[in-house]
């Protein structure tokens, strides 16, 4: 197993037992300077958190994140004696599928959050500070208005990334949705349509989806890398995401495509982005077209991204820190496909405009502070606060 670094973070963990028809309803009443973990073994399945905020006697700034660093709820501040509850709803996934069939997961994903047999909660922030936590099965608990399950499926800019300063928009999209959305990320780095299935991830996602639920796709950056006879956008990708379309639809639900996002690699003239990705964006929409499935344009978006924010401005989204940033971090870092924080914010608020464009149902959903954006006006960079929840890792994720 790869070597973390912990930055200075101390997490203490609370394990408990849970049966299907159980409710997990524990007083915490817990107050800190440094994160602290609460987890709780459970089914696969989704789970309504209501978590209560605050402390008798400290003033708290609390952030919630769940497994692999799925952000919830940004920075809530309470006063010394006052509370605020907040819900929203975990998808909790485990690699067994049925039986001794399993997802052929990458030695790198053993033992992440996201794949084990708990629910875990990451209380981070200035002081974190909790009284109370309830955890409950979704369909049960929202029996009026059961959760959708939207299915992610992708790569390194996909996935929930474990450790700091990796992420990616799939952690972050879930910000955005009310307790009716439920998001469950079965991305991983460097995998591509080939791989994702051959490790039997879409089967995965096939024993718990539901009609109605919904999958959605991006690949490309892995793909154009496949060199075999057979290979490339036309072939062996087109007839992959065909694949997809097919399983989904056969069990009941919808799906939607991404184009992939584009790595910052700017032009001679310092202003514009290259499409490294050749033919697969466009191959990508051909099938969509072909099939009736709606796209979102993550290459388009995010090309915009890159280019207002300028090439030197755009490191700032990306992996690009000086050395001793992190600890035992001696060299910089410098990576153009991989996001920090702030770009997988930015790229997950560019999915939501996309849900948004193509009339999608999910759109419906969203929380009430949002509000639209446009990557060809980003946010501003200077002003995006991010607390650490986890140690960091120097290790590039797969792929690129």
């Amino acid at each position: 197993m790869m070597k973390r670094y912990l930055i200075a973070l101390l997490f203490a963990v609370c394990h408990l037992s849970f049966c299907d028809a159980q409710v997990i309803d524990t007083v915490l009443n817990r107050a800190s300077d440094r994160p602290f973990l609460f987890s709780v073994a459970v089914p696969d399945g989704n789970y309504l958190v209501t978590v209560t905020l605050g402390h008798k006697k400290k003033a708290s700034q609390t952030v919630v994140r769940a497994e692999s660093r799925r952000h919830y709820i940004d920075m809530v501040s309470t006063k010394k004696g006052k509370f605020e509850t907040v819900s929203f709803v975990v998808n909790k996934h485990n690699p067994v599928i049925k039986g001794d069939v399993r997802v052929k997961l990458k030695p790198r994903e053993v033992g992440y959050k996201n794949w084990d047999d708990s629910l875990s909660l990451s209380f981070c922030g200035p002081a974190p500070a909790v009284q109370r936590v309830r955890i409950e099965p979704a369909e049960r608990a929202l029996e009026a208005s059961k959760p959708i399950t939207v299915f992610l499926c992708g790569n390194s800019t996909v996935v929930d990334q474990e450790d700091e300063p990796w992420a990616s928009w799939g952690q972050m999209i879930t910000r955005w949705f009310t307790p009716q959305v439920a998001v469950a990320n079965f991305a991983e780095s460097g995998l591509s349509c080939t791989s994702f299935l051959a490790q039997l991830r879409l089967d995965k996602i096939l024993s718990q989806l539901k009609a109605g639920d919904y999958v959605i796709v991006e690949f490309g950056h892995n793909d154009e890398k496949e060199k075999k006879a057979g290979d490339g956008a036309w072939y062996s990708y087109s007839r992959n995401l065909k694949i997809f379309v097919d399983r989904v639809r056969e069990a009941g639900g919808h799906i939607i495509f991404c184009t992939p996002t584009a790595r910052r690699f700017f032009n001679d003239d310092h202003k514009t982005i290259q499409n490294t990705h050749g033919d697969y964006p466009e191959a990508m929409k051909t099938v969509a077209r072909r099939e009736n499935v709606p796209v979102i344009d993550l290459t388009r978006m995010s090309t915009a991204f890159y280019e207002a924010l300028g090439e030197e401005g755009s490191k700032r989204s990306l992996v690009h820190y000086p050395a001793n940033t992190f600890p035992g971090q001696e060299k910089p870092l410098a990576d153009n496909t991989h996001f920090n924080p702030f770009g997988a914010w930015e790229i997950a608020k560019m999915v939501v405009m996309g849900l948004k464009q193509i009339d999608c149902p999910l759109a419906g959903y969203l929380r009430d502070d949002w509000q639209d954006f446009d990557p060809a006006h980003p946010d501003d960079p200077s002003a995006f606060v991010w607390h650490m929840s986890t140690g960091s890792n120097l290790t590039k994720p797969d792929g690129n």
